[in-house]
């Protein structure tokens, strides 16, 4: 296998809808905040996208894309999480602001591939992109993919979690600590999904009968509806990490 990216295989992009899309709760495939912005990722930053391939085959076994940034090395200054550190750095590039470190914005490895331990392969390969940019840290606002099966549990306490040999009971935040990662500060208003009520129960195959919070499969925490209002509303939870590089 090898990394690629997407400046120079600007075509494995077409192959989204099988790689990338069923990885993802559908919900999170409609957050209106990186919807509008994701495109700058390729546009401004291809040498910042990856995919990891089968040279033999040309599958793609993993995604990994990651978005340069200006941040002054002061965790009270972090973005807000996903949805900020996009519009962040939109916003910094428009205006010619040179960056100083790398933001994860996501790693998937691809159905039929998971178990492998391709996800720290990713995450490698996002450490090598900061290091060959001549960051001194990679940031990822962390998801941690196990947390959806205790939506009810406050995500700091689940964060928290630990198994018998110290390190993180979640395997997306153990494989980020193995890899050197340090917990920065929870993002508690990371990624922010909208809809209308007939736009979750599409995403979600549930029905809403009511007002109220509920459990939503693959959601971190509880989806708020509001019949009134015909409104949907998650706004889910990431844990900054900070990989030193050197």
């Amino acid at each position: 296998m090898r990394a690629v990216s997407f400046g120079q295989r600007p075509d494995l992009d077409e192959r989204w809808d099988e790689t990338v899309g069923p990885a993802w709760p559908e919900f999170l495939l409609h957050g209106s905040t990186v919807n509008q912005h994701w495109h700058h990722l390729f546009d401004d930053h291809p040498a910042f996208q990856l995919y990891l391939i089968d040279e033999t085959t040309d599958e793609v076994l993993g995604v990994a894309n990651t978005l340069p940034f200006a941040w002054d090395g002061e965790i009270e200054h972090l973005p807000g999480g996903v949805d900020d550190v996009i519009v962040l750095a939109v916003a910094q590039h428009a205006e010619g602001i040179e960056p100083t470190i790398l933001s994860a914005m996501q790693a998937v490895v691809t159905p039929g591939n998971r178990g492998r331990g391709l996800a720290g392969v990713l995450l490698d390969e996002m450490r090598r992109l900061a290091a060959d940019a001549g960051f001194a840290d990679l940031l990822a606002p962390v998801r941690p993919n196990w947390k959806a099966r205790y939506p009810l549990t406050p995500f700091e306490r689940y964060c928290a979690w630990t198994r018998e040999d110290g390190l993180p009971y979640d395997p997306w935040l153990r494989t980020h600590v193995r890899a050197g990662a340090k917990f920065a500060v929870p993002a508690m208003a990371s990624q922010r999904v909208d809809g209308t009520i007939a736009e979750w129960e599409t995403w979600t195959g549930l029905a809403f009968p009511d007002s109220g919070d509920y459990v939503v499969d693959g959601a971190l925490i509880p989806v708020s509806i509001d019949r009134d209002a015909d409104r949907g509303t998650i706004v889910e939870p990431n844990y900054w990490m900070r990989h030193p590089i050197r």
